[in-house]
């Protein structure tokens, strides 16, 4: 058995700002009951406002829910915006951080993502680091310096929390495959997915590291799922629009 295979893949559903109470429980219901022996880690991310709908059905089940924002703050006032405190409260065990929809549409910087990994691990809250580059970045040669430079500063508070690091993942989601259709191919996700993995051996060991699980996001569909899942370093994935299907969701949960 190789290194890769002893990594429990995730296969966590992003939502978006997607699904209303009866649709979110209808999804949560179906996947939880036709999980069937896969072996994955299933975590959902719904929107806050469907957390308790989502929470409802799957509470008893193996798998997991998370918020996908949260303030570095663990209280005041910030309107609209919603603590890890709040979201432990709710039974969330993990923590979406750093999306690059959070950086593109709310002018998040990699100093507020880190500072939000931080309100995670405060909060008993694993968080699932997204990082990326996009299509103009891509072309400019420059995938892994700005992978690396927003991974630099994500990392920083895990590797303050002491040793060994609390519970985290990291999702490569290129922006460029994010919602229009193009998947990476598995040889581009192979090799940033390497290139995070080095960065991960670099601050905490090889032990470290190998125990990591690293996540494809970007256009992710039930025949794209398998080819991926081969790659040495990708182990599972952040998946956007399949994840509202449930036959398609459970079918890329199948693939690893």
């Amino acid at each position: 058995m190789s290194e890769r295979k002893i990594r429990v893949p995730i296969v966590a559903a992003n939502w978006k700002m997607n699904l209303l109470a009866a649709s979110a429980e209808e999804v949560c219901r179906t996947v939880a009951s036709e999980l069937g022996e896969s072996t994955a880690e299933v975590v959902v991310f719904p929107g806050h406002v469907l957390i308790p709908a989502a929470a409802a059905e799957l509470r008893g089940s193996r798998i997991a829910w998370g918020g996908q924002d949260l303030h570095p703050d663990d209280d005041g006032a910030h309107t609209g915006d919603v603590s890890g405190p709040q979201l432990a409260d709710a039974g969330c065990t993990w923590a979406l951080v750093g999306h690059s929809e959070r950086r593109q549409d709310h002018g998040e910087s990699d100093g507020l993502v880190a500072r939000k990994v931080a309100a995670a691990l405060r909060n008993g809250l694993a968080p699932l680091v997204c990082v990326g580059e996009t299509a103009a970045e891509r072309d400019a040669g420059r995938t892994l310096e700005i992978v690396s430079r927003q991974l630099e500063l994500a990392l920083a508070p895990i590797v303050e929390a002491g040793d060994p690091p609390p519970p985290f993942a990291i999702a490569y989601e290129p922006v460029w495959a994010i919602g229009t259709g193009h998947t990476a191919t598995p040889a581009i996700a192979q090799e940033v997915q390497a290139a995070i993995r080095g960065r991960i051996k670099a601050h905490f060991g090889h032990e470290v590291s190998e125990a990591t699980r690293i996540l494809y996001g970007g256009s992710v569909k039930p025949d794209n799922a398998a080819e991926l899942a081969e790659q040495e370093d990708v182990d599972g994935f952040l998946v956007g629009g399949s994840s509202l299907d449930a036959e398609e969701f459970l079918a890329i949960i199948g693939c690893c």
